[in-house]
């Protein structure tokens, strides 16, 4: 499972992408991949309104996930 971190995001991770490996549990659904991140990185809790990609398609927490799946989290954009 790759993950893409995008903005905000990916200031809070440190990186561009996570990637979960075979020995790795993996996240079943948009919610529970969220929430793994968000153990592992607190900061990103303080994201309220991400947008959830699945395979170039906007996704809803309840959405699942398999192992071959590109993710993209997309935080809000600011600017004017």
């Amino acid at each position: 499972m790759n993950v893409l971190l995008f903005g905000i995001a990916k200031d809070i991770v440190g990186k561009s992408q996570l990637q979960f490996s075979e020995a790795e549990k993996t996240p079943e659904t948009v919610l529970e991949l969220k929430e793994m991140i968000s153990v592992s990185f607190p900061e990103f809790r303080k994201l309220s309104s991400l947008a959830v990609a699945v395979n170039s398609e906007y996704a809803e927490d309840n959405v699942s996930l398999s192992r071959n799946d590109e993710i993209a989290i997309i935080p809000p954009v600011s600017g004017g």
